[in-house]
């Protein structure tokens, strides 16, 4: 029994070689979707940026990046420090990040609630 496997990575067997169209899973029953990045793949939940509440040392955007993309939490306030000190950014990134992410547990963030408000 042959295993071949599609440009996705699934894998699909057949009886003999060159039973299924290349590029195709065959009877491969894949939900749409899954396994798409940021989806969390079939029976996870969706990885969400988001502001973390523990371990915060002010809003929770440097726990929040650092949980999002596996990184250390003080790789992350390494880099917003030397974004002051070189150039000021990093008070003005900080600043979006916590009004543009929304708070863990939130729906929306600080700017969608403001949006929301002021266009009803």
């Amino acid at each position: 029994m042959a295993v071949m496997s599609n440009v996705n990575g699934a894998t699909d067997s057949a009886s003999s070689p060159g039973t299924s169209a290349p590029g195709t899973s065959g009877s491969s029953t894949r939900a749409p979707g899954a396994g798409a990045p940021g989806t969390g793949g079939p029976g996870l939940p969706a990885k969400r940026l988001e502001r973390k509440v523990k371990g915060r040392l002010v809003a929770g955007v440097c726990v929040g990046l650092a949980d999002y993309f596996g990184l250390d939490v003080t790789l992350i306030r390494v880099v917003f420090a030397v974004l002051i000190l070189f150039g000021g950014l990093g008070p003005v990134a900080y600043v979006l990040a916590w009004a543009l992410v929304p708070e863990e547990g939130e729906p929306v963030s600080i700017a969608e609630k403001v949006i929301n408000k002021s266009g009803t």
